[in-house]
This record gives structure tokens, C-alpha cells and sequence, in this order.
């Protein structure tokens, strides 16, 4: 692919939208098809197959696909793609980000009182912490489905045991997806700043760029040099947090937010020319780390779900895969 111009690049950043789009298509394709192969072979095999790979990577997509299908629609999902922390890690000047309020409702509480709200400050952590936790809990349908499916005491319901398993495993791959980008989202350090495209109106002593500089950095880029087996050669041995989902979640951002400086430090000495390595090396690194962090989530999700009640009335998923309990009632439906 030709290296695209200086002049180019400019006129690009000029019609980047307000509502950016972290690492555009080709960034989050690869992201979620590289923590996809990356998956140990504790997971479900399905999981591991091409087409899922595949699926995944083009669901990665979606969330930014989905832009423009309405004002309320937009509106309340944009915010979702961002937290705008400054250097101080507080949220747009007001409340620190750590430690995370445990929902949405006092989060917006905290920002109220600031004057502030998570439509102006974004709500990034909440869209990741919930794909996972409605992960888990799709892991834990498709264990009990798999579970009853083979069974013979429960053979009178085996074929509606494995159409709903194969329902399962359409929406788990869907919310892996889903999961994907907002962790891409989140690996990209122009998505957990106040400064995400360009410096702006703040204090600026070492005088970083004021130019539009999001779209070029993280699809231009992106697009022309960044290549997957250099990603792949990134990603890190599994990592499991034996924390809380909240825990691994905004030390992950947190962690990105650091990589903010380093990113205007490095426009600044000229390494987001176009072609230069020193840009293609800081998107391939931090594109590692999101497929690392994606992989090592959807690992956790599935570990957990072991330990799940699923369905009405609730049955615990260890009590059907010990046959102690036929999940139809509860999972069909008993009203």
C-alpha cells in the first residue's frame, strides 16, 4: 500500500467526526482475530474454530457499525466508547476514576455532584464490565446446554438442549465481539483522555500538538503499516488477574491512560510521519495489549462461569453438570 501524504493525513484528521472511532475497522478486525487464535485449549472448542475467529473479528466492528441509527440510539451508546480522564486520573477534572463506583447510578452520582454527567465524561468501564459479565453468563447457559445435551437421563429434551446450545454459541460470539471492541477501545490511549484529539484547551507548557490527530493515528496508520503477525508477536503469555472484573478493568485503563504523554512525546519528535517505525511500533504494541487483555478476559469469563445459577427458577450450573438437576424447567421456561 502507497504511504499516504502529509497533505493527505491533514485533510483526513480535518473530517474526522466528534464521535471517533477507536482504531477503525482494520485495528479492531485484527484485534479480536489475533486474541481468538490466542485462546488456550481449556475453552470450548468452538470457540477455537476459523469461522469463529472470523466471526469475531468482523463482530468486533459492530459497535462502532451500529453509529447512526438514531439520536437516542447514539446518544446513549457514543459515551460508551470513552472515559476522559486527565493527567490527575480524574474524570474531565471531577471525580477520580479509581476506584470505580460499582455501577453506572453512582458513577453518575459522583459526576453529578461535579457538575458533570457520563455522557459529557463517557462510561467506557461499564461497557466493557458489562459485555464480560453477560459473557459469563453465556458460558454458563452453553456449559449446562452441553452438559444436559449429554446426558441420557434428560434424552427426552436432547434436541431442544442442543438447537438452544447452538442459539448459545451465535450470541457468545457475538458478545466476544461486542467485548472485543470495547477493550480495543480501551487499549487506545486517545480513549481515555480529555486530550483525544489533539491537546485542546488546556494547560500546555511542552507545547504538544493542537492538530486533529486521532482519525490518522488509529485508522491511516493503522490501515497501512500495522500488519497482524507483528501484533501477534506482542501478544503476552495469559495473564489471569484473580481480581475483580471492576479491579481488572479500570487498572487496565488506568494503565493506558499513562501511554497518553507518551503518545504526544512521540508526535512531537515526529514518529507519527507517515512510514515512520516508532508510530508502527507504539499502534502494533498497544494493539497487543488490547488482544492480550481480550484474551485473557474471555479466559476468565469461562473459568467463572463454572460457578453461575442460570435460568427459572435458578439451577446451579455445577448441580446440572453433576446430573443432580434437569435444567429444562429452568432454562424452557416455567413462567
Amino acid at each position: 500500500m502507497k504511504r499516504l501524504s502529509a497533505i493527505v493525513l491533514a485533510a483526513l484528521a480535518i473530517a474526522v467526526p466528534s464521535d471517533l472511532l477507536a482504531w477503525g475497522n482494520t485495528g479492531h478486525r485484527m484485534l479480536g482475530a489475533i486474541a481468538m487464535r490466542a485462546l488456550p485449549a481449556e475453552v470450548p472448542g468452538f470457540l477455537r474454530t476459523p469461522q469463529a475467529v472470523l466471526d469475531v473479528a468482523e463482530y468486533s466492528r459492530e459497535p462502532d457499525r451500529s453509529k447512526g441509527s438514531g439520536r437516542l440510539h447514539d446518544q446513549d451508546r457514543d459515551p460508551g466508547h470513552f472515559i476522559d480522564l486527565g493527567e490527575d486520573g480524574k474524570v474531565l477534572g471531577g471525580p477520580p476514576m479509581l476506584p470505580l463506583a460499582a455501577t453506572r447510578a453512582e458513577y453518575e452520582t459522583q459526576l453529578r455532584a461535579a457538575g458533570l454527567d457520563q455522557w459529557k465524561a463517557g462510561y467506557l468501564p461499564y461497557a466493557i464490565i458489562d459485555r464480560w459479565q453477560q459473557l459469563t453468563t453465556d458460558f454458563a447457559y452453553w456449559r449446562v446446554l452441553r452438559a444436559a445435551e449429554a446426558n441420557p437421563a434428560w434424552k427426552s429434551h436432547r434436541a431442544w438442549f442442543t438447537q438452544d446450545r447452538i442459539r448459545r454459541e451465535a450470541l457468545i460470539l457475538k458478545g466476544i465481539g461486542e467485548l472485543s471492541h470495547f477493550i480495543g477501545d480501551g487499549s487506545q490511549p486517545l480513549h481515555v483522555t480529555t486530550h483525544f484529539n489533539g491537546w485542546g484547551d488546556y494547560p500546555n507548557p511542552q507545547g504538544y500538538s493542537t492538530a486533529r490527530l486521532h482519525g490518522p493515528f488509529e485508522s491511516d496508520l493503522v490501515q497501512a503499516y500495522v500488519k497482524p503477525a507483528a501484533i501477534e508477536a506482542r501478544v503476552t503469555p495469559l495473564n489471569l488477574c484473580r481480581c475483580s472484573i471492576d479491579q481488572r478493568v479500570s487498572g487496565y485503563l488506568a494503565a493506558t491512560g499513562k501511554q497518553v504523554i507518551p503518545f504526544y512525546e512521540l508526535e512531537k519528535a515526529g514518529g507519527l510521519a507517515p512510514g515512520d517505525p516508532r508510530g508502527v511500533a507504539f499502534a502494533v504494541e498497544r494493539l497487543a495489549v488490547g488482544a492480550s487483555e481480550l484474551r485473557d478476559v474471555v479466559v476468565e469469563a469461562w473459568r467463572a462461569s463454572a460457578n453461575r445459577t442460570i435460568g427459572w427458577k435458578p439451577v446451579a450450573v455445577a448441580d446440572v453438570l453433576a446430573g443432580k438437576v434437569d435444567p429444562y424447567p429452568a432454562l424452557y421456561g416455567v413462567d
